[in-house]
Parts: C-alpha cells; structure tokens; sequence
C-alpha cells in the first residue's frame, strides 16, 4: 500500500492486476486500484475533480482530467472516508500511476490539491 498526507488528507492506494486482452490486435494489461481518500483535517471538504498521469514501460503516458471520481464529488467531513475502486490499461505489463485531487474547504472556501502518490502497476508473471 502507497500513503500519502497533504493538507490533512490521507490517500491510500492499493493496486491489483486483472489480466491480459486483446482489443485491436494489440495485448492490453489490465489494472484495478483501490483510492481511499481520509479527511484527517479539521474543516469539511469536498473532491471536485481529478488529474492523472499513467504511464507503461513503453514510453506510452495517457493524462486523465474530469470531475469528481468515479461519477461523484464526495464531501468528506474531519474523521470521515471515501474509498472507490478504478481501473486502467497498459500496453506493456509494468507502468505507473500518479497525479492529484483537486478539492475545495467549505469553512474557507479556498481551493487546493491533493495529491496521489505515484504507484505502480505490475503484471505479478513478469517479476522475477
């Protein structure tokens, strides 16, 4: 599990690998991670929109930017959680994942992000 705390908030990562695919002729690697995003501060928050960079060991990097995560924008008040489930493709069977949270402090109004630590994806069959 990869962890991070910025600003009071908590992300944890946990990642799985799903199993290979072909779409268009080309192997795909499929990767499933776990977010868990904790409220450690003081204030009510809330998750507006995220950005991340995925990259495989091909050199290939895929940006991924929109609202909320998974369909929501969860408002997380201090002490509670929010755990989703996502996923993503490779075209080789090792890459990375990273990027950031962008959120917003009811009690300030004042916006800020958040970030997620960079992990990694890994097909188990091709460690040594």
């Amino acid at each position: 599990m990869v962890q991070q705390v910025t600003q009071g908030i908590k992300i944890s990562v946990l990642t799985e690998f799903d199993g290979t695919f072909y779409k268009n002729r080309k192997m795909q690697y499929a990767f499933a991670y776990n977010i868990t995003i904790e409220n450690q501060g003081k204030d009510t928050v809330q998750l507006t929109s995220r950005r991340w960079v995925i990259k495989d060991s091909l050199n290939n990097t895929v940006i991924v930017e929109g609202e909320g995560v998974i369909g929501q924008k969860p408002i997380l008040k201090p002490g509670e959680r929010h755990s989703y489930t996502s996923g993503c493709l490779l075209f080789s069977p090792f890459g990375s994942m990273k990027g950031h949270f962008n959120m917003i402090n009811f009690e300030s109004n004042r916006k800020f992000s958040v970030a997620i630590p960079l992990f990694n994806l890994s097909a188990p069959f091709s460690l040594n």
